[in-house]
């Protein structure tokens, strides 16, 4: 197992596009990391920079106790698992999982102990003698795991392991990958634009956008707390409501109502921030939303509809239901976040 330090680490490739910004930050040993973001964020690059699949324009890079900016991917002791999944098609399950231990000259008793105890691990004991077409997408995925586990890495890779399966396959997968990671305790390394699996799995989360990071936290800070506009429009589904507020001498005015807070004056416009179900149905709350759209989620409603001429989406129980096409509501103070509307940046209260 290892650590990951990133010092100030960047990419820019030949024409001059800088994909990965100056980057530094620390992966704790055992840890399970996803890096999210949409696409073309970096965090790709990232992944096969810390591979050497990508080399590294600036900066330091280390796993473990090695700087690694030039060592060659086969001697950085790592495992990766592909999109993919990278199996040879001729080859049975058995020889796919061993192919990288027989590569490495593993005595064959070995590779076999190895190889049958991955299996196990992975419910692919029936399955040895089949070849990759004979499985499902979801048992390839495992196939590609267990040729990962066999080399007993100090670093698992993965990118974006569950973009070809189908909804409900990927959320068995994500339980899986997740239980089987702390099982072994490797360190790993997650990427993934999809931010259900980002906040279902990881022990941080490290938010991209155009080659920087937006925040790094667990799930609950990034849920809670996010660094800026972005992270709480990506984060979240639905993501968290951002309306536009100005300040009053009492105040914020939110459409025809003001919120009694009193946030330091730096002469910036404000966004307010709100997630869809810390919005309170409340006959005589001070807001007011028509309701357009309601959205039968089975356990759950989502309502949307315009707060002033601002768009709010609302998070309500499956049996709620609202008069005439409009919800009032409250506000609780406590779970406002507040944005500059020009950077984005949160601002403290």
């Amino acid at each position: 197992m290892a650590v990951v330090h990133f010092d100030a680490v960047q990419k820019v490739y030949p024409n001059g596009f800088e994909a990965v910004k100056p980057a530094s930050f620390y992966i704790e040993d055992g840890e399970f990391v996803v890096l999210v973001g949409p696409s073309g964020c970096g965090k790709s690059t990232m992944l096969r920079m810390i591979a050497g699949l990508e080399e590294i324009s600036n900066g330091v890079l280390q796993i473990g106790d090695r700087v690694v900016n030039d060592i060659d991917p086969a001697d950085r002791d790592i495992a990766m698992v592909f999109q993919n999944y990278a199996l040879y098609p001729h080859m049975s399950v058995r020889n796919n999982i061993g192919y990288g231990l027989k590569n490495r000259a593993v005595p064959r008793d070995v590779i076999a102990a190895k190889v049958d105890e991955a299996a196990k691990m992975l419910n692919l004991s029936d399955y040895l003698d089949r070849k990759p077409s004979q499985l499902s997408g979801g048992q390839r995925q495992r196939v590609a795991m267990g040729r990962a586990i066999v080399r007993d890495p100090a670093l698992f890779l993965f990118d974006e392991p569950l973009s070809n399966l189908d909804a409900k396959l990927r959320n068995q997968m994500r339980i899986e990958i997740k239980a089987l990671q702390r099982r072994l305790g490797v360190t790993s390394v997650y990427v993934t634009h999809d931010q259900v699996e980002a906040m279902t799995m990881a022990d941080r989360i490290i938010v991209m956008n155009g080659g920087v990071i937006e925040q790094i936290g667990t799930p609950s800070e990034i849920y809670q707390s996010p660094a800026s506009t972005f992270v709480a429009s990506f984060m979240g589904a639905p993501p968290m409501n951002l309306l536009e507020v100005t300040r009053a001498d009492t105040g914020l005015r939110l459409a025809d109502q003001i919120l009694p807070l009193d946030l330091p004056d730096t002469g910036a416009e404000l966004i307010l921030g709100i997630r869809p179900e810390d919005i309170i149905p409340d006959p005589n709350g001070p807001f007011s939303i028509m309701v357009d759209i309601v959205e039968e989620l089975g356990a759950h409603r989502l309502l949307h509809g315009r707060l002033g001429d601002q768009s709010v989406t609302v998070h309500v129980p499956k049996d709620y239901t609202v008069a005439e096409g409009v919800l009032r509501f409250a506000m609780p103070i406590e779970v406002l976040s507040f944005f500059d509307a020009a950077s984005g940046q949160r601002v403290s209260r």
